[in-house]
């Protein structure tokens, strides 16, 4: 990746966990840890690759991304806002009353949003779906979805794997957030869903592993998976966190709200980075 491009993406990732903190602030609840994590991967989907039109946002052709792991639709709202599908004002209502941005992704009011998402293992297996029957008219469009690790504990979460390799669903990847961490602490003491990549592996899917905040990494692994004869499995190794030193590897901030000081902190530390970009 040309290091211009690769500056933009870092840029826009940081306003991404900008905006993500100013929602969760402005609700006094959500789940930041999570939300900062995946930035990096939404940067790259929606700034550099995703094929989208935010002036037509149900384009039938269009790229689609099913958020499975819904919690963190903090970063998926920013992500929006920046990428033009509405306002960024919009992100100061979050979570509050008559706001279209509430908890988890609404398809029907959030434009922008291609599946409703929340309850754990489900968005994998719409996002099945979605690919299927994208194969089933002969479309080129791909799909994305983002999962967490400790949403790998869910039993339909395998029961989605299985059914797109059956159905040999190369036109779908999947991005793990395996930073290791969930409301209840490390994932191998809550119930142990590694080795993640060999599971993928067994249940029929193409795997690599990566650093989830590198974006050529990330590149590179999207490129493996359009060349792939099975769906795509983006193991990605991340920092839950991401980008705030006090949030960083710590489960409590799975799904807390920083109060007025906390939230100063974070955002100057994010501000600092995204002036040192420039």
């Amino acid at each position: 990746m040309e290091n211009q491009k690769k500056v933009e993406l870092q840029k826009i990732a940081t306003k991404i966990r900008l905006g993500a903190l100013e929602e969760i602030f402005s609700a006094s609840s959500g789940h930041p840890g999570g939300s900062l994590s995946i930035a990096d991967i939404l940067s790259y989907l929606y700034f550099d690759k995703m094929n989208i039109d935010p002036q037509d946002p149900k384009n039938a052709d269009r790229d689609r991304l099913v958020l499975s792991k819904g919690h963190t639709a903090p970063a998926l709202y920013a992500t929006l806002a920046h990428r033009g599908f509405f306002s960024t004002e919009l992100l100061k209502t979050f979570r509050h009353k008559d706001s279209i941005l509430q908890g988890h992704p609404d398809m029907k009011h959030i434009p922008g949003v291609d599946m409703s998402s929340g309850s754990l293992g489900q968005g994998i297996s719409a996002a099945c779906g979605i690919a299927l029957s994208g194969k089933l008219d002969k479309k080129s469009y791909r799909v994305y979805t983002i999962l967490g690790d400790g949403e790998l504990e869910e039993g339909q979460v395998w029961e989605a794997a299985m059914f797109a390799a059956h159905y040999k669903l190369n036109n779908l990847c999947a991005f793990i957030d395996f930073n290791g961490l969930q409301i209840d602490g490390d994932i191998t003491k809550v119930m142990n869903p590694t080795p993640i990549d060999e599971k993928f592996k067994a249940f029929g899917w193409n795997v690599t592993v990566i650093d989830g905040h590198d974006l050529d990494a990330i590149e590179k692994a999207v490129a493996e998976s359009e060349k792939s004869d099975k769906p795509f499995a983006v193991i990605c190794k991340c920092i839950k966190g991401k980008g705030v030193s006090f949030m960083e590897n710590d489960a409590g901030w799975h799904g807390n709200a920083p109060n007025a000081e906390q939230y100063e902190t974070a955002k100057s530390e994010l501000e600092a980075y995204l002036a040192s970009l420039n």
